[in-house]
């Protein structure tokens, strides 16, 4: 599906970290945004003018590229997957840095052949002033052919790009501009995956006409090697004889489930397909949301995390990071979805599902979860 250029992203309006007691996400993000963009109004409208417009950005010369996106979550990381091999598809050539928030992109796209740093800015600027001062520094010294900001609506996003120096600046046009813009009334796709990747390809001034990157961490042969040995050991068996389906039960504020909707969402699965063996994946604080009834992997390592998915026929999650890591690892994954869009969010690339859960019952999504099992049944991705 098409639409025309996004409004602000509302991924991360959930329950945004530092809001303060009592005031509604939404309201203190209208009210930091409102603050932010006075006191940097000049410089938002300056960059906004800046912006590469539609086959503006040339075949050729393009050998330094930086993209921005200083987000600490996961899944905000993981959903520039496509972008990053864009640009290692359209400029082979070329060497890549990445601003991020936090260590996730440093695991997920570090070993990257074209990625020469990865600049990770801390999750609490204010917390850690001097030493965003000194890697802002550090930015602001290099010289990039073209510099991507990578999300719409994110502020701190459109600052980066304001700062660094680049011959060329892409991101969505800034409302304020004005219908100048070529951008305007173009149509963009709804999923994230696939926005900084439209962008980069309207911008290009060469032909592209091939389906759009799918999310992929790329893990090694060793890894997954390792992580089958770790999964028959979980489950007992050198060779597990039944399909092997991973269960994330995690999530942030109200996009997560409780346990008893979990145990009447698996019971009522398992008795639908008793075939499948069920290995809980527990989030990072190290205690299990299924009542530890199910044998269980952990690890706080992103790589590992996903190679060990890898090597399940498919994945159950609620909408979080590791939804889109699972994605990312090649294994078929289903999401549950009660807050933000699966349009926008869901489980990106055709073996993948999504599930509205708002109307339904533990046990009717469990029917939805049993007929999405039953098109993977060979087990194999």
């Amino acid at each position: 599906m098409q639409h025309p250029l996004p409004t602000v992203s509302d991924h991360d309006k959930i329950h945004p970290p530092g809001v303060p007691a009592g005031i509604p996400a939404r309201r203190w993000d209208a009210l930091r945004h409102r603050v932010v963009g006075y006191f940097f109004a000049g410089l938002f409208g300056g960059v906004g003018r800046a912006l590469c417009e539609p086959g503006q950005l040339p075949v050729r010369g393009i050998h330094r590229v930086l993209i921005c996106r200083p987000n600490h979550r996961l899944g905000n990381a993981l959903l520039i997957s496509p972008l990053l091999a864009e640009v290692e598809a359209l400029y082979p050539g070329a060497e890549i840095d990445i601003v991020s928030a936090g260590h996730a992109a440093g695991t997920l796209f570090g070993n990257r052949f074209l990625v020469r740093q990865i600049i990770s800015l801390p999750s609490r600027i204010a917390r850690h002033l001097w030493l965003s001062v000194k890697l802002l520094r550090q930015l602001r010294s290099n010289r990039y052919d073209l510099a991507i900001d990578a999300s719409n609506g994110s502020q701190s996003g459109r600052l980066l790009l304001a700062l660094v120096h680049a011959r060329f600046k892409l991101g969505f046009p800034d409302e304020r501009v004005g219908d100048q813009s070529a951008w305007r009334g173009l149509p963009c796709p709804e999923h994230f995956a696939q926005r900084g990747v439209f962008l980069l390809r309207t911008a290009y001034a060469g032909d592209v006409r091939r389906a759009y990157p799918p999310l992929n961490m790329r893990l090694s042969g060793d890894d997954r090697e390792q992580a089958r040995q770790a999964l028959a050991g979980i489950l007992g068996e050198s060779t597990p004889r039944q399909r092997v389906v991973g269960i994330f039960a995690n999530a942030t504020g109200a996009k997560r489930y409780d346990t008893d909707w979990w145990m009447r969402f698996l019971d009522a699965l398992q008795d639908l397909q008793p075939d499948v063996r069920i290995v809980e994946l527990v989030a990072d604080h190290g205690r299990s949301q299924l009542g530890e009834k199910f044998p269980a992997y952990y690890t706080r390592d992103l790589a590992r995390l996903a190679a060990v998915i890898a090597n399940m026929q498919a994945v159950i999650s609620a909408d979080c990071g590791v939804m889109h890591l699972a994605v990312a690892s090649g294994a078929p994954t289903l999401g549950l979805f009660s807050v933000t869009s699966a349009e926008k969010y869901g489980p990106y690339g055709p073996s993948n599902g999504a599930v509205d859960t708002r109307a339904l019952s533990a046990a009717e999504v469990a029917a939805i979860a049993s007929d999405w099992l039953g098109t993977h049944r060979t087990g194999t991705h």
